[in-house]
This record gives C-alpha cells, structure tokens and sequence, in this order.
C-alpha cells in the first residue's frame, strides 16, 4: 500500500511539474514579429533562435513571424498590444532614426512604446564595386572619384540604411553632389545590380554580395565600421572609421510592449543572451549569415539610435533631394 501511495505521489509530482515547467508558471509561447522582409536577414536569424528557445527554457517558447509591412506593421502592433502580452516586434534604425526624421507621420509611435530585451545580431555593411573599375581599397576608391562625373550607387530603397551610408561616406569625402542613389526593391537585388553593370557601387549586407564577388563579378572597397574586418571570406576589408569617416551598424532590437513587467523582460533577456552565447549560434550567425553576436544595453540602443539620426542630418540633402 505504501508503495502504492509513494507511485501516485511522484506521478502526480511529475505531472505538475510537466505543466507548471521552472519556477511554477506555464510555458508560455511568444511570437516575435519581424516586420519587413519575411525572406531577409532579420527574419532568418528569428527563426534559428525560435529554434533554440526550448534547448534554454521550459518556460518560453519564441515563435518566429515574419510580415513585410515595415512601419505600418509596427503602427498595427502597438495599437493592438498591451504590457504583458505574449508578443515581441523587431524594429531599428531604420524606423527610429531614419523614418522618424523623413517621414514621422507614418510612425504612430515612439520608443516609449516599448521596452528592449536584446539586439538580435550586428551586421557590418560593405560596399562592392564594379570588378572592372579595379577599386579594391580606399586610395583606389579616392583615386576613381577625383576623376568620376558621377557616383552610381545601388541601395536598398532610395532612403535606407545602404543609403546613408552611402551619402555619408562619399559626402564626407566631398563628394556629395556627385552621388546618385539607385533604389531597388530588396537588399538583395541591390547588391546584384552592380555585378550587372547597372551601377559602379552597391552597399549591402556581406552575405549578399558574398556570392557574386566569389564569381569574381565584383571587388569589395570597404567596411562601414571603425576597424577592418578580422574574420570571413572579407577579412582585412578596411573599414571607413579609420578614415574618419561616419559609419554605423545594421542592428536589430528585440521589443516588448511597455508595461511589461521587469521580471518578465528579464527572463526574456536571459533567454535571449542564452540563445547568443551557445556556439552554435554564434557560428551560424558567423559563417552562414555573415553577422556578429552583438548583445546591447539600453544606454547602447540610444547611442546607436542617436547617432544614426546625426548621420541623417547631417546627410539628409544628399539622399533626399
């Protein structure tokens, strides 16, 4: 009989503890939206660490979404979430700094509408050039401009990241009026369309333009970084800092609602920085997409925001007009 008693009692035990998971509350499943490009780099790096959720919690499970739709996405997901809500939405640079400044009658919200848990990953653009101009550098890059009537540039969308940086660069280097911003439709199509003699330059993600540089269509002029770049297929690519020039990173916040409570933000955070600091995703993010693990606080989200709107600024007139 006792033994009988004893079983039940450790079934029953097991059976709590399965609906329950760590610390006494119910997994709870949390679907994070990235809001643009469903087949991008953001929306792929979601998906591996929903992945990897369970291997790091029993009590959170990420579940990736991926809706192309940008700000009026986001506009939607604020109206229609609340603190606590089992809900995260990506968002960047693009809307805080640069949409906020050239068009914040699509924004219907501010960065008060939410609270950072973590940046997903760091992505340094490159520029590329047309492999028949022979720029491999930037005394090359110098030496073509001096002589150049115009600076053809492909960008994803005529006022993206890729083009302010753009703008930033060659304004810096006086070469503003010169430029020509060419839009296109996806990042990826962008940093294909100087490989096809469409433009002289293209500024991209590394992983985009990997390929056709591989196939010798291309040679890569530099990093929109502070430093060279150490690792990869592009290492010793020099980086724009150096120079002195502006630059900033492609970086991905992971929001929740604000309001949501601080333990909660935090167990989301740890699950996150957990996901981050297992080596297999750290050698995904290196190796396959080209990216860095790059955890931030919230004092380096506003830095990095700050700076990206002096960047549009001071940069506004070359990529608008």
């Amino acid at each position: 009989m006792k033994k009988r008693i004893l079983s039940a009692v450790l079934t029953l035990t097991m059976a709590v503890g399965l609906l329950t998971g760590c610390g006494g509350s119910k997994t709870a499943s949390w679907t994070v939206t990235c809001p643009w490009a469903p087949s991008g780099v953001a929306a792929m790096v979601s998906q591996k660490a929903a992945s990897m959720s369970t291997n790091y919690s029993e009590n959170i499970i990420l579940v990736a979404d991926a809706i192309k739709g940008d700000a009026a996405t986001v506009n939607t997901w604020v109206a229609d979430t609340k603190a606590d809500d089992t809900e995260l939405v990506f968002a960047g640079e693009g809307l805080f700094s640069i949409t906020s400044i050239l068009d914040p009658a699509k924004l219907q919200f501010t960065y008060d509408d939410f609270v950072f848990v973590e940046n997903l990953y760091s992505s340094v653009f490159v520029m590329s050039a047309d492999a028949s101009l022979n720029i491999n550098g930037m005394s090359d890059l110098e030496a073509y401009l001096a002589s150049a009537d115009e600076i053809s540039v492909a960008a994803n969308g005529a006022t993206s990241s890729e083009a302010f940086l753009a703008a930033a660069l060659f304004g810096s280097m006086g070469y503003g009026e010169k430029l020509k911003i060419t839009p296109y439709s996806s990042a990826a199509e962008a940093a294909q369309a100087v490989a096809r003699g469409e433009t002289s330059f293209a500024v991209s993600h590394q992983s985009q333009i990997l390929e056709t540089y591989q196939q010798g269509g291309v040679t890569i002029v530099c990093a929109f970084d502070g430093d060279d770049i150490t690792d990869g297929e592009f290492s010793g690519v020099e980086g724009v800092g150096k120079y002195g020039y502006p630059y900033f990173r492609n970086r991905c916040f992971v929001l929740a609602r604000s309001g949501t409570k601080a333990e909660t933000v935090s167990e989301l955070k740890k699950l996150y920085d957990d996901i981050l600091a297992d080596g297999e995703m750290a050698s995904w993010l290196s190796d396959t997409m080209m990216l860095e693990v790059d955890t931030m606080s919230e004092q380096d989200v506003q830095d990095h925001i700050q700076n990206v709107q002096d960047i549009v600024n001071e940069y506004y007139d070359i990529v608008v007009n």
